[in-house]
């Protein structure tokens, strides 16, 4: 599995060297936490918040990634585990493994999914399930 991620590493981290295809704004740990984003929802984790089940990916990502998404999306679609356990332990190494290679300034949004993903990561191993969050104005209640 981790030489499927590391083709989409190098696939997206090539498209991404041309700063032509660059967005304002882009870091190059922008494209792990696109990755990460992608793995979390493919994997479709059952104690997921409600709210994360399916990660906003961003549309500035979205709309740089080219023609390889495709390719990719086929790639990371073939990455598949026995149990949810499985698949939360690659994700988790994922992340780590990212949080590795950046320097502070560029770590807000693979922070940020670390934050979810351990904090899901605790809900399996305490055995509860997400409880739903509630968006609500508590100053109009």
């Amino acid at each position: 599995m981790k030489e499927k991620i590391e083709k989409v590493l190098s696939i997206w981290h090539a498209h991404f060297e041309d700063e032509e295809k660059q967005y304002s704004e882009f870091e190059s740990s922008d494209i792990e936490y696109f990755v990460a984003c992608m793995l979390y929802n493919h994997f479709a984790f059952s104690k997921a918040l409600d709210t994360m089940k399916t990660i906003d990916l961003s549309y500035d990502f979205l709309s740089a990634c080219g023609d390889e998404y495709d390719t990719i999306k086929a790639i990371i679609a073939e990455i598949r585990f026995d149990s949810e356990e499985e698949s939360l332990a690659f994700l988790q190494e994922f992340i780590q493994e990212s949080l590795a290679k950046y320097s502070a300034p560029e770590l807000y949004l693979l922070n940020r999914m670390n934050y979810h993903v351990n904090a899901m990561a605790q809900r399996y191993a305490l055995g509860v399930d997400a409880k739903p969050v509630d968006f609500q104005n508590p100053l109009l209640r």
